[in-house]
């Protein structure tokens, strides 16, 4: 399971820990929704488009290396290393995105508590990467959703 837990109360800033063992700091964008983070000693920014529907992660050359589409909608998507992986919002009352198999449930991106900025993720069979990119887009997503409400 990949958790992801504010390291301030100030700033969008997430340390990331995959099974309990620290994995990566997550630093969000202050203009824009994305962020950027190092893992294995490789960096990745994600960055969105204007309406934040489209994210993408490209790695220090400029590579494109993972992309999310119809993201804020009930049913969006992840391509990462020629898979793409289904996720849907589990409901209008809940901001919980669970990742389908077909028509089976299997995983889930939430916040565990409504009172916590908190991130659990549950991803089986997804590569570390691109569970952080999700993370990073499912922030995202939440933060844009929180600011809209404000």
């Amino acid at each position: 399971m990949l958790t992801a837990r504010p390291a301030s109360t100030w700033r969008n800033t997430y340390e990331l820990a995959l099974d309990g063992r620290p994995l990566t700091t997550w630093q969000a964008s202050l203009w824009k929704q994305g962020g950027k983070c190092t893992l294995d000693g490789h960096d990745y920014q994600i960055s969105s488009n204007t309406w934040g529907t489209r994210h993408t992660m490209v790695d220090g050359n400029g590579d494109e290396v993972a992309v999310a589409d119809k993201v804020g909608r009930k049913k969006w998507t992840v391509t990462y290393g020629g898979q793409t992986y289904q996720f849907r919002w589990r409901s209008m009352w809940s901001q919980q995105q669970d990742l389908y198999v077909g028509d089976q449930g299997v995983g889930y991106a939430r916040r565990p508590s409504a009172w916590r900025r908190d991130v659990e993720l549950d991803l089986p069979g997804m590569p570390t990467p691109a569970q952080v990119f999700v993370a990073g887009v499912v922030i995202a997503m939440w933060d844009a959703q929180a600011a809209a409400m404000a």
